[in-house]
């Protein structure tokens, strides 16, 4: 068995454990509280005449308060028991639900959860806990709110509604989870495996705003005139019946012979109408698959999904109809609308190295590019050549994602804390990594590109 393994079954079977931190500091303050109140008086001393007073009325305050407590902890014994009682018997489970809400120009991810029946202990709490992936687990969440019948007072239920915090923007793969009984001072946490499972995903989020001055290439309606004309899909594409006034030399003669009918071709027109941006953004990288396992490459990966997120939030203001051509295939539910498609598709996007530049983007409808750092340059330059000046590509510069101030992050490092989240440890050594002089000569690379092509081009 390796050892992240058995760290992990011995983190997963800690839950059950029922006492906490705080059982240990509240054992250790009855004890010194009664030495306290049971000391005998020093020799030689004359005792006050208001001692025993105090003395009394001390035990009566720490009589009352073990009694307060006693009576959380003896509550959150019976609400786990009973608990225990509708999961074994009526088959209650924790039931979870996630939702995507925008709140001050930032998606953020919400958990809304509840219980069937389930009795909060007195003055105590009941907490959920999911676990996803390969054995991670979230910060514990609340289920506080009580759920009443329709038409009645009685309670149904307990729930609790609470933003979740992950580190990747990602698909998540959830395993199960654990709700757990607390009384008042969390002395105890009595744990209930839960069998959950089913997929979520954490959306990107707003970067800066970017103003992209576009026009779309692509005319599938007649609504918005355009400066440039655009090519309408014509000739070896359509086919339409033989009417009089055709020009006999586009009768398909081939379609005549199977089946004795006359149609003719479509010709390619030019028509000053467009209305729709094509807007293309690249995960194709040619690094080692095994790289992108490394955090290095997934904070760049999230990186990169803001800024790609933050073009297509920007574009979609825009007064043309917008259409994501992902580079990655995935099932997505009809009923979403289309920036909901899109977030969920660019958030399970991945580092790919199957879909090349040159295969995927369009250089005769796509009007809106996205690359990275880690962009092939080759494949790079062999589609800017076939492109105009109509067509807009966006350098996401993914170095930029460990840019910091060196000095400040050292003495606040000296002083506090060392960092916990991954991407502020990884800052702290981006300078001396052997991964940032390979990138940063990737970003020459592109830029020179860019800077020799006719595009129009941005970096984010």
């Amino acid at each position: 068995m390796k050892w992240t393994e058995i760290k992990w079954r011995a983190r997963y079977y800690a839950q059950y454990f029922p006492f906490t931190l705080h059982s240990v500091v509240c054992a250790a303050a009855v004890w010194w509280g009664i030495r306290l109140l049971h000391a005998p008086a020093a020799k030689g001393d004359t005792p006050s005449a208001l001692l025993p007073f105090i003395l009394v009325m001390g035990q009566v305050i720490f009589l009352f308060f073990l009694a307060l407590v006693t009576i959380s902890v003896l509550s959150t014994f019976y609400s786990y028991l009973y608990y225990l009682y509708l999961f074994n018997v009526r088959g209650v489970r924790l039931e979870v639900r996630f939702a995507t809400e925008m709140k001050k120009g930032t998606n953020r991810l919400y958990l809304t959860a509840n219980i069937q029946g389930v009795i909060r202990p007195l003055l105590g709490f009941v907490k959920g806990r999911l676990f996803y992936d390969d054995h991670r687990f979230t910060d514990r969440f609340g289920l506080l709110s009580d759920k009443r019948k329709e038409h009645s007072l009685r309670r149904s239920g307990i729930g609790g509604k609470s933003r979740i915090y992950l580190p990747d923007i990602k698909e998540y793969d959830l395993k199960g989870g654990f709700v757990y009984f607390e009384d008042m001072l969390h002395l105890v946490s009595l744990a209930v495996s839960q069998p959950l499972s089913g997929h979520f995903h954490k959306p990107p989020e707003l970067q800066e705003s970017v103003s992209p001055d576009v026009q779309p290439r692509k005319t599938e309606q007649m609504d918005v005139r355009v400066e440039q004309m655009r090519r309408v899909e014509g000739e070896y594409l359509n086919y339409k019946d033989f009417e009089a006034g055709d020009d006999v030399r586009r009768i398909v003669w081939s379609v005549y012979a199977r089946n004795r009918e006359l149609v003719v071709r479509t010709p390619e027109l030019f028509e000053p109408f467009a209305s729709h941006l094509y807007f293309y953004a690249s995960f194709h990288t040619s690094v080692p698959a095994k790289w992108a396992q490394d955090g290095y490459f997934k904070e760049m990966l999230n990186y990169y999904k803001n800024h790609v997120w933050t073009v297509y939030d920007a574009l979609s203001k825009k007064e043309f109809n917008l259409r994501y051509v992902p580079d990655q295939q995935f099932t997505v539910p009809d009923h979403l609308s289309d920036a909901e498609k899109a977030a969920g598709i660019i958030s399970r996007s991945t580092w790919q190295a199957d879909a090349g530049l040159q295969g995927y983007f369009s250089t005769r409808y796509g009007t809106v590019l996205c690359i990275s750092s880690l962009t092939d340059a080759a494949e790079l330059e062999a589609v800017l050549d076939k492109c105009d000046g109509s067509v807009v590509v966006y350098f996401v510069v993914l170095s930029t994602a460990f840019r910091h101030l060196l000095a400040y992050s050292l003495l606040k490092r000296l002083i506090f804390l060392p960092p916990k989240d991954r991407l502020s440890r990884l800052r702290n050594r981006w300078m001396f990594s052997p991964v940032r002089a390979q990138i940063r000569k990737k970003e020459k690379e592109i830029r020179e590109l860019l800077e020799k092509s006719s595009v129009s081009w941005a970096e984010l």
